[in-house]
């Protein structure tokens, strides 16, 4: 399925209520080309500076949850900003990038749009945001309680050791162990390890 392009109206669909009269002053004033897409494995989002007279180009994953959608289209916008300010001139998600999504962030959390545990955990994470949602474990954790996981679905960490699970069509794993940050999992097919975050989404698999 190719990507949606959604009109500016339709993103209220996508966001935690009342937030789209913050956000809308964002997409007029920098004049961004906001394209909703399919679910991407590797990213939730992404931005393109504007070049040869086009607008600065946004995705943002369609099936994220309203938070996960605002958060993701908070953390493309700084990187706007900060391409405006800076140019290539700066790392992708250094100090200036930081400093600028905190910024955003900041303004945001002034409302009552996120449930309590995922404000606290953004307060908590806002003086050093990590490069995406999904590195941020413990933000992650929270709001995938959020997201309507199809039947079976779980995170990889709510599974006991010895268990098996599934991941893409048939690459079946048996959970090995606990580690500091990681999941050790053993491949059945192939006999080799891997480490896995917690809160990746994993099929449960009943033999």
């Amino acid at each position: 399925m190719s990507k949606k392009e959604a009109p500016l109206t339709a993103l209220e669909d996508f966001l935690p209520n009342h937030s789209y009269p913050l956000i809308e002053p964002f997409l007029h004033q920098y004049n961004v080309h906001l394209t909703i897409t399919r679910s991407r494995k590797t990213i939730l989002g992404d931005y393109r500076n504007a070049v040869a007279g086009k607008s600065h180009r946004i995705t943002v994953n369609g099936n994220l949850n309203r938070y996960s959608f605002l958060i993701t289209l908070l953390h493309e916008l700084a990187h706007l900003v900060t391409f405006i300010r800076f140019g290539n001139t700066v790392a992708s998600h250094g100090k200036e990038w930081k400093n600028h999504f905190g910024d955003i962030l900041h303004q945001f959390l002034q409302s009552d749009l996120f449930p309590g545990d995922v404000k606290t955990q953004l307060i908590r994470s806002i003086k050093n945001p990590a490069a995406s949602s999904c590195a941020d474990t413990n933000l992650m954790r929270v709001l995938r309680r959020y997201d309507h996981l199809p039947e079976g679905v779980c995170l990889i960490e709510d599974l006991s050791e010895g268990l098996l699970f599934k991941i893409g069509k048939d690459r079946i794993f048996k959970f090995k162990k606990k580690l500091r940050k990681r999941i050790q999992a053993l491949e059945l097919a192939t006999g080799k390890t891997y480490l896995f975050s917690p809160v990746y989404e994993v099929m449960r698999h009943d033999i």
